[in-house]
């Protein structure tokens, strides 16, 4: 079956990121959030976040932004900052936690940009691993982690010791260095 196809059809899959295997879906299929949030064990009301090769695939999740806000995001992608901006009314509330805002970030990672590019989508991007354990590094670790409940796509995790570093667009507060 086909990734994209497998994906509209509520599939989660397992992917590298720049510091870890992220887990995935389509951030416009709400079934397939909440089955995310459920094989993580995650509380719904955390929220995840997106990312994209490009800005324009994250837009239809965010509110339209300023001229100087959009130039001061764009100074970091693509790259490991996640920014938290306003979401649009289109934004499903499974990715936002119930708040009046998305967590997005257009990735450096060149395997994680070019699945989003080939899908033509952006991605829910959460870490690999059951809520409160350590991230998986390594495909092998998602396939033990989830089974047959995820399609983990092969390839190698960038060299970032941290997940990224997440800024409150608003207020300027870095949320996680």
């Amino acid at each position: 079956m086909k990734l994209a196809a497998y994906l509209k059809r509520g599939g989660v899959i397992a992917y590298p990121t720049e510091s870890c295997y992220g887990l995935g879906c389509d951030p416009r299929n709400r079934r397939a959030i909440r089955r995310l949030i459920r094989l993580k064990g995650r509380s719904a009301a955390k929220g995840l976040l997106l990312i994209a090769d490009r800005f324009r695939r994250l837009e239809p999740f965010m509110r339209p932004l300023n001229a100087a806000d959009r130039a001061r995001i764009g100074r970091t992608w693509p790259g490991p900052v996640t920014w938290v901006v306003p979401a649009s009314t289109a934004c499903p509330p499974e990715l936002t936690g119930g708040r009046p805002t998305i967590a997005v970030r257009v990735t450096a990672h060149r395997g994680a940009a070019r699945l989003c590019r080939s899908l033509r989508m952006a991605l829910v991007s959460t870490s690999a691993n059951k809520s409160g354990k350590k991230p998986a590094k390594t495909a092998i670790e998602c396939r033990r982690i989830f089974g047959a409940r995820v399609r983990v796509i092969d390839g190698r995790i960038g060299t970032r010791k941290r997940p990224s570093t997440l800024i409150d667009l608003a207020t300027g507060t870095l949320l996680r260095p």
